[in-house]
């Protein structure tokens, strides 16, 4: 059928020339831009897909940049802490030193107590001075805060709290039953007339051998086991005529052991005098927090849950129940790519100031300078040594849970976060980004297709033209 006013295969050359060199078009924006997605309209669920994985991948960035920053902040304060322990190891030489008492004068014990009051007052600087982006690290700024701490609780230590979505978190103890020392009694009044002995006391901290003559009372006998109790960890005390003899610490490592090793000496288990015993060893307390059962020592009980993680010991004899509430402190990393507990963690820095370092039943750091109640020119080194070794531990403790938090936590963060990057990554070019071998196979086509319409146009165009040959 020929028709001039209509020109039906120009318009179909049209439509295709026209479709084509949209083709064309597209292919050049990809080519040009690298990118397979350059508007909306060019894939819309791809779209949608590949900006929840650039935001994914943004947060993830962000969450390796914030574990970067907290492993700063953990070097920064161990640093510090490294130091500080460098001062306690001078400090406890000072003391040792100071116990030499025969052989230095009372001069040069009181230039070793002035060189201890400087190194203390060092450590305290350090815990006070110790910053990172202006925030402080070891003045207890990044402790936790607790309330309704009950005098049956001592040297309480929070380590971590994930608080989650609660503005505090109740921390309920129940002990159903007390540490217990060891013990062994003597029951017989003292020795007879031709009761010569040599005997043996062993504790936990050693082993001292004591000879007796017959007739010698009770009374001497325990004076003599309590004179050597700080080798042997056994003290002794007169209950009525018999002889009690008891660990100077509570707990299943705490031990009591008599025996003859020259004549007779026979004693009773102390909890039961029925039994005839040469050795007894204690109890831990057994306790439970917040449902979860605490593993104890002695009366030093502890916790590591993901929710909780503390340290503390208990008063002497105590049983029943008793509760407290972290009611914030702490310092929070925000480690994931969410805001959620599961990728947050929280955790506390204790002071490390001389004031708190040590233990409430035996003293502070801050009570071994001069004018404290155990100085070296006092002669109280025996008690200084003891306060300075728990400083030492509690400071060396400090370190190894901080190093720990880097090394498992932070450091192993880092590497899962890289991991999932480039995941994310590769899951977001494979939408977006322009394969472009496929590209500039596209493009010769669009080509091709382009110049074939043009010329097919062409030829549409002048088809009409042969109508004129019906005309002549």
């Amino acid at each position: 059928m020929t028709r001039i006013n209509t020109n039906v295969p120009a318009l179909i050359a049209v439509n295709d020339l026209a479709r084509n060199n949209a083709d064309l078009s597209a292919t050049l924006r990809r080519l040009s831009s690298g990118l397979k997605i350059n508007k909306a309209g060019d894939d819309p669920s791809g779209l949608i897909i590949s900006e929840l994985l650039r935001g994914q991948i943004g947060a993830l960035h962000q969450a390796v940049n914030n574990s970067e920053r907290a492993s700063n902040v953990l070097a920064t304060a161990e640093g510090a802490l490294n130091e500080v322990s460098s001062l306690l190891v001078t400090v406890r030489q000072l003391a040792v030193q100071a116990s030499n008492t025969g052989a230095l004068t009372s001069e040069e014990i009181s230039a070793a107590q002035l060189q201890m009051d400087s190194a203390i007052q060092s450590i305290t600087r350090i815990a006070n001075t110790t910053t990172f982006g202006g925030t402080p690290l070891l003045n207890g700024n990044l402790d936790y805060v607790t309330s309704g701490v009950a005098t049956n609780i001592t040297d309480l230590s929070i380590h971590a709290v994930q608080f989650g979505t609660q503005n505090f978190i109740p921390v309920i103890i129940d002990v159903a039953s007390a540490a217990q020392a060891a013990g062994l009694s003597f029951t017989a009044a003292g020795l007879t007339a031709s009761q010569n002995v040599t005997i043996e006391i062993a504790g936990r901290n050693g082993v001292e051998t004591l000879s007796f003559i017959g007739s010698t009372a009770n009374s001497a006998i325990m004076f003599a086991i309590n004179t050597v109790s700080d080798v042997t960890g056994v003290s002794a005390a007169l209950s009525g005529t018999a002889l009690a003899m008891s660990s100077t610490d509570q707990g299943s490592e705490a031990l009591v052991s008599v025996k003859a090793l020259a004549g007779t000496f026979s004693t009773r288990l102390r909890e039961n005098p029925a039994v005839v015993s040469q050795r007894d060893t204690g109890t831990d307390a057994n306790a439970s927090i917040n449902g979860s059962q605490a593993v104890a020592s002695g009366n030093h009980i502890s916790l590591n849950t993901t929710a909780l993680s503390l340290d503390l010991d208990l008063a002497v004899g105590f049983t029943g129940a008793t509760q407290f509430a972290v009611t914030g402190g702490g310092a929070l990393f925000q480690l994931g790519g969410g805001v959620s507990t599961n990728e947050q963690i929280n955790i506390g820095i204790r002071s490390v100031a001389a004031g708190r370092l040590g233990r409430a039943d035996c003293g502070y750091l801050s009570e071994v300078v001069t004018g404290g109640r155990y100085t070296l020119v006092g002669g109280q080194t025996r008690e200084a040594l003891e306060i300075i070794d728990n400083a030492i531990l509690q400071v060396a403790t400090t370190r190894g849970r901080l190093g720990a938090f880097e090394l498992n936590t932070v450091d192993t963060n880092i590497a899962s976060l890289t991991v999932a990057i480039e995941n994310a990554t590769a899951a977001e070019s494979i939408i977006r980004d322009t394969d472009f071998a496929a590209e500039t196979a596209n493009l010769t086509r669009a080509q091709i297709l382009v110049s074939a319409g043009t010329s097919v146009l062409s030829t549409a165009n002048t088809t009409p033209q042969s109508i004129l040959k019906l005309l002549e």
